[in-house]
């Protein structure tokens, strides 16, 4: 109480000294009138100013800076403005020392607004020019001494350690500040590595994510070192939290590790046509957790990493983009069996993803019941495009070709044969097979 008390009668000083005088109410209407004027004045050549600029400026480079520099134009027309209202005070013989205050404080909004321009967060950007922006006005009335003051005079403990609010509001506005600039070199280095040709797609995700890892740990340890924090203290809580989690959280854990593997020995990468689980598509991304698969449906399926490791993966593209394809074929016992193959390699070469080397190939695979068993061997290129549309192209230039050339398709067939007696006799035909006979007792 007696620290608010001071700090009352405080202000009640600055009031009185500051602004409750006639030469200080004259300086604050010359601020507003500046203030006033500039703004007219910047809206008026402003926005001719900037479309001048992105006509006839060429460089991408400098016409970003000017652009830069134009939008903070108003605070600097009204900067202008208070110096020129100053040196008319001054000659004057009156002490412009209110206009040389918000002088200043107009030099600081121009600094912080170029600065926090380069912030990725917007938001972010404009609370922290505003709270920059606060603490030099109060630097420059003379009232920050006397509220930092009070500020240190609150503390707080937890454990053997002792925090003011002082202390906490600094660690608050460095930690924000620290993962702000964590955040933009964290861009910048994902940038520049996913430049560089050399470095396979899954070396650079696994770079990229150890530097984010690495950046935003060393902010956050910053800050937590400014405020006081014993980092001591803290590894050894760390480490026995560390092993409670630890069981609570084995399989997420156990993700997170299989991911790092995963990006380390190359097996799966993003672009790669995999199939795992009954899932088959393309590798969109690999993250900490887990790998979106998008398949030829446009589901995007998240499979876990530790499935990727411990379970059965399909790489179709690991080490070659070629595939190649079985495609089933019947024919009936009746027909020529080798124009059928021949038909069958004609077949392939017109389907338009079918490469023609190595050249697609016809085999005599075995004599089924009702049909001889034919198989199809083509190879492709692209399995990330799907694999049933190149089937599809086959199997209807096969239909088309055995239609015209008379090669019959085969399909189960019966004959009930009635002889005399008192038995009913069932056979089976199996072309190309002696034919089995099932009796059953019946009449005539």
């Amino acid at each position: 109480m007696e620290q608010l008390d001071r700090i009352v009668a405080f202000l009640g000083q600055w009031l009185d000294a500051n602004v409750l005088n006639w030469l200080m109410a004259v300086q604050w209407g010359v601020v507003a009138g500046c203030l006033v004027l500039a703004a007219l004045l910047w809206r008026t050549v402003g926005g001719q100013a900037v479309r001048l600029v992105e006509a006839n400026v060429p460089g991408a480079l400098v016409r970003s800076m000017l652009t830069a520099l134009l939008g903070v134009g108003a605070s600097v027309l009204f900067l202008v403005l208070l110096r020129a209202s100053a040196a008319v005070f001054t000659a004057a013989d009156f002490s412009p020392w209110l206009l040389h205050a918000a002088s200043d404080l107009a030099v600081a909004w121009i600094a912080i607004r170029l600065l926090t321009g380069m912030m990725v967060s917007r938001s972010l950007a404009r609370a922290v020019a505003v709270t920059v922006w606060t603490v030099a006005a109060m630097s420059v009335f003379g009232l920050l001494s006397p509220i930092t003051d009070f500020l240190q005079s609150l503390s707080f403990s937890v454990g053997d350690s002792t925090f003011t609010a002082l202390g906490a509001i600094k660690g608050f506005l460095l930690a924000g500040i620290c993962l702000q600039v964590a955040s933009v070199a964290a861009r910048f280095a994902e940038g520049r590595i996913h430049t560089v040709a050399d470095l396979s797609p899954s070396l650079q995700t696994l770079l990229v994510k150890t530097v984010k890892v690495a950046l935003f740990t060393t902010a956050i340890l910053f800050a937590l070192s400014s405020v006081g924090i014993d980092l001591t203290n803290l590894a050894i809580f760390s480490s026995a939290l560390g092993v409670g989690i630890g069981f609570g959280l084995r399989t997420i854990i156990s993700n997170y590790v299989a991911g790092v593997l995963l990006l380390l020995d190359h097996s799966i990468k993003p672009g790669d046509t995999v199939e795992v689980g009954g899932v088959f598509g393309v590798v969109r991304g690999m993250h900490s957790r887990y790998t979106t698969v998008l398949t030829r449906d446009g589901k995007e399926f998240l499979v876990p990493n530790e499935q990727l490791i411990s379970g059965e993966v399909v790489n179709w593209t690991h080490s070659d983009t070629n595939v190649r394809l079985k495609i089933p074929v019947g024919v009936a016992y009746g027909s020529d069996v080798e124009k059928a193959l021949a038909l069958l390699e004609q077949a392939a070469q017109a389907a338009p993803r079918v490469l023609r080397d190595p050249a697609p190939a016809a085999r005599l695979m075995g004599f089924g019941d009702s049909s001889v068993d034919l198989e199809l061997r083509v190879w492709i290129a692209d399995a990330e495009k799907g694999l049933g549309s190149v089937r599809s192209d086959v199997l209807l230039a096969v239909w088309k070709l055995f239609h015209e050339h008379g090669v019959e398709f085969p399909f189960p067939q019966r004959d009930v044969l009635l002889k005399p007696g008192s038995n009913l006799s069932v056979t089976m035909n199996r072309p190309g097979k002696t034919g089995s006979t099932d009796k059953e007792d019946g009449g005539t």
